[in-house]
């Protein structure tokens, strides 16, 4: 099965569109959403239909969650709140109803998905590094738990962070973002799986940054939401 895992696309159509066409191009079995498709970006209702009509699974993200319930943004900080709020004035009836249906887990063959992590998945614990990802690993029986949430790419086992994946451990892997990297590369981010080979390739690519951020800008958003996509912060 080869699978395309995508996460955090934040309103980011123009990062979207990219990623969609890199995945077009690899002819996964599926494509998978961690969520989040919502905040920060300028696009909210084109990319959850781009969404809806791509992907095979798509689980709910604490962003979208809180479109569904605005008492989840008092954990959020002022920019995500004024994200959320500007988002909820332009998000149509038929896609609240869409984020409704989402679930925040889901297993394929074996792999568990959640958007933040295993354990208490509407606390919305970030993993960003080795030591965040160890105390999950008893909260799921998969091999594979695929994340994102915290916009960071990295592949953790019991053994500390790697590089590659190997059969017979068991990972955590963090698959990064899609509308709003954080890692100090601007390139959008996702996961590809092969589980017939058993390999998984983080796959790192450009797309018109310029345009999503004068988007934001247009739309009278915070100002740094559009600036932090060229830095990959």
């Amino acid at each position: 099965m080869r699978l395309a895992i995508l996460s955090d696309i934040h309103s980011n159509l123009e990062a979207l569109e990219a990623a969609l066409k890199i995945v077009e191009g690899k002819s996964p079995d599926a494509i998978l959403c961690l969520g989040d498709i919502v905040g920060y970006g300028a696009n909210p209702n084109e990319c959850i239909e781009l969404v809806r009509q791509n992907c095979d699974i798509v689980l709910l993200g604490n962003h979208d969650a809180a479109l569904l319930d605005q008492s989840i943004t008092y954990y959020f900080t002022p920019l995500a709140r004024t994200a959320i709020l500007w988002t909820l004035s332009q998000i149509t009836e038929e896609n609240i109803e869409f984020l409704r249906t989402l679930k925040m887990t889901a297993t394929l063959d074996r792999f568990f998905l959640v958007h933040s992590s295993p354990t208490q998945p509407e606390t919305w614990q970030y993993i960003i590094d080795e030591e965040d990802a160890k105390p999950h690993f008893s909260s799921f029986r998969e091999e594979i738990c695929f994340v994102g949430h915290s916009h960071i790419p990295g592949i953790y086992s019991l053994d500390g962070k790697e590089s590659v994946v190997h059969h017979g451990k068991r990972y955590i892997i963090n698959v990064g973002s899609i509308g709003q990297p954080r890692d100090r590369n601007p390139h959008m981010s996702f996961g590809f799986f092969d589980s017939e080979n058993w390999t998984y390739e983080l796959i790192r690519a450009p797309y018109p940054i310029s345009t999503a951020a004068n988007k934001i800008l247009r739309a009278n958003l915070p100002s740094v939401l559009a600036y932090r996509l060229f830095e990959g912060s």
